[in-house]
């Protein structure tokens, strides 16, 4: 897998008056079965987390609220990706390093 492989999914989203519903299904919307989800918050904007790749993992990351930067490297070439809005998330697959930083405040 390399960085051109990592590519943003657009999440379906309802709006209406009373605010807007974003959601992803397994197999659907994301390329893979969900097999865990976790989030990552009060992290202080300095701070980065990741630092690491993975051999068989695939990954998608979204910004839930906040926003923050994802430095994609494959071992030849490097992307910077600023995730900042719930209704798209960025496909990570093996074999891909990940940082992610510049969190901003209340970034979940």
């Amino acid at each position: 897998m390399t960085v051109a492989d990592c590519r943003q999914i657009d999440f379906p989203e309802i709006r209406d008056p009373r605010g807007s519903l974003t959601f992803i299904e397994a197999l659907r919307h994301v390329p893979f079965e969900i097999k865990r989800v976790y989030f990552i918050h009060g992290v202080p904007g300095h701070a980065i987390r990741a630092g690491h790749a993975h051999k068989a993992l695939q990954q998608i990351l979204l910004a839930i609220a906040g926003s923050f930067q994802v430095l994609l490297d494959d071992g030849t070439h490097k992307k910077l990706v600023v995730l900042d809005r719930c209704d798209y998330g960025l496909y990570i697959g093996p074999g891909v390093w990940r940082e992610l930083k510049q969190f901003s405040p209340g970034a979940i």
